[in-house]
């Protein structure tokens, strides 16, 4: 593909009276995302507890992090967190959209599944943590209900399933209006030309869903690595630090140890991975196609 030329670029960025109309929107983003964003690149460069007044160290908050080793083992705690939640995420997803699409009660269940997003966290956890505490829970009377909290493992897996029954329903909702938008035409010449279910779903439905799958598995990542409410509210990073994520670090770093300069470098880092990963997923995902 040749590359763009001159005059191209001159009839890319001519002025249209039109662009005046994105003047609100650019001045909102730039108030509420840029200015804040360049903020925290200044107060990365300072050594400041946000009492005392902030000494200026350059890039020193950052040349820590390589040596933090509480940072490095939130960061393998969080890509834990994201290779269970994220697969999970995406494969139920498409799983529930295929099994409610064209059903007389797709409308209800949709509602069922998209209400958990609705309610507040706070009451959320609060809900989970009465029916899930080992010792004294809803649940523990009729069920076993594993140690999660004397067991790092089960930890992890409650704030997975915590996520995913918060988030999931929108994800079928993404999945399922891709769904709505694959010509049935496609299908029903599948089926004229002899091709079974599986082979339509893995050479026509598959491949059209590949937009929606794309654009969860970056919301999903964007959602994992930027995690911190459940793991606050449910674990409190705990047990032993299994689940300390680096949205809980970010948190701890901050607001109580006061090192909000260190704490602004890692917000840095976490924003440079996050962007990365939805970055590499979304190209792997288009050079497939």
């Amino acid at each position: 593909m040749a590359p763009p030329s001159s005059t191209q670029f001159r009839r890319a960025w001519r002025f249209n009276p039109a662009h005046l109309f994105a003047l609100p929107a650019m001045g909102i983003l730039a108030l509420f995302i840029l200015y804040p964003f360049l903020d925290v690149l200044r107060f990365s460069t300072w050594d400041w507890s946000g009492l005392s007044a902030p000494k200026e160290v350059g890039l020193e908050n950052y040349r820590r992090i390589l040596t933090d080793a509480a940072f490095w083992a939130s960061l393998r705690t969080t890509l834990y967190f994201m290779a269970m939640a994220l697969p999970a995420f995406v494969i139920l997803a498409v799983l529930l959209a295929l099994a409610l699409d064209g059903q007389r009660y797709e409308r209800p269940v949709k509602a069922l599944l998209f209400l958990p997003g609705l309610v507040t966290l706070g009451g959320a956890t609060l809900s989970w943590y009465t029916l899930f505490a080992p010792e004294y829970g809803a649940l523990a009377a009729l069920v076993p209900i594993p140690r999660w909290d004397q067991e790092v493992f089960w930890a992890l897996v409650l704030v997975v399933l915590f996520t995913l029954w918060r988030h999931v329903g929108y994800g079928v909702l993404v999945v399922s209006a891709r769904l709505k938008a694959i010509p049935r035409t496609l299908l029903e010449a599948a089926a004229v030309d002899g091709a079974t279910a599986a082979q339509a779903f893995r050479y026509i439905t598959l491949p059209l869903l590949r937009p929606a799958i794309t654009f969860l598995l970056v919301i999903g990542t964007v959602l994992a690595l930027q995690s911190y409410s459940a793991v606050f509210l449910l674990t409190r990073g705990g047990p032993f630090g299994g689940t300390r994520v680096l949205g809980y670090y970010l948190y701890e770093t901050g607001f109580e140890n006061f090192r909000l300069g260190y704490a602004a470098a890692i917000t840095v880092i976490v924003l440079i991975l996050t962007l990365s990963f939805a970055y590499a997923q979304a190209r792997l995902l288009r050079e497939g196609e």
